[in-house]
């Protein structure tokens, strides 16, 4: 039996408390410490060294006040003007760093969709790359950019099961080489 999900006392859950979910669920995964990485631009020497498909994260709220949360692989190109129409949202745009910290626990540079651990009600609607998943492996910030967790893609989605998430799978390549609906 594991403990429920929560914020203890109003905080958001780290680090540490992400890794005893994920070995409570036995969740299998290998994390990687590094030098603080702020965007994917400033990591290509890193991720030469960590295997999988990297992670790239937007926090966004749309027109409405929906939050959302996409994670794609590193290389893939999301054109937020056109993503409401594949997603079904309002229009799109960047999240303040109070909403996120508010919905997710994680200050800018930090997003990932390992901090989904930290929206027990689901308000943030999460948006996955189907490219991202195409790899054999997948690699998240641990909620914390001084480090990163490789999970093969089936641990990922048992990640997301724990949580009683399934991914929204979106295949933004294939979408934006495509007229927009």
């Amino acid at each position: 039996m594991t403990e429920p999900l929560g914020r203890p006392l109003g905080r958001p859950l780290g680090r540490a408390d992400l890794e005893a979910h994920l070995a409570a669920h036995d969740i299998p995964h290998a994390t990687y410490e590094h030098p603080a990485v702020f965007r994917v631009e400033e990591g290509p020497e890193l991720r030469a060294k960590i295997p999988g498909g990297h992670s790239k994260n937007l926090f966004l709220k749309d027109a409405k006040g929906q939050l959302w949360l996409i994670s794609a692989l590193a290389e893939t190109r999301i054109d937020l003007k056109a993503a409401p129409a594949w997603i079904g949202s309002a229009r799109l745009s960047f999240g303040s760093e109070d909403r996120l910290w508010d919905a997710l626990g994680v200050r800018p540079g930090s997003v990932t969709a390992l901090a989904l651990i930290n929206d027990p009600e689901q308000s943030v609607r999460f948006v996955l790359d189907a490219a991202l998943m195409a790899h054999d492996s997948v690699n998240f910030h641990p909620l914390v950019n001084t480090a990163t967790t490789n999970l093969s893609r089936d641990a990922f989605l048992q990640f997301l099961a724990s949580l009683g998430r399934a991914p929204v799978i979106v295949d933004f390549e294939g979408l934006a080489n495509s007229p927009a609906p």
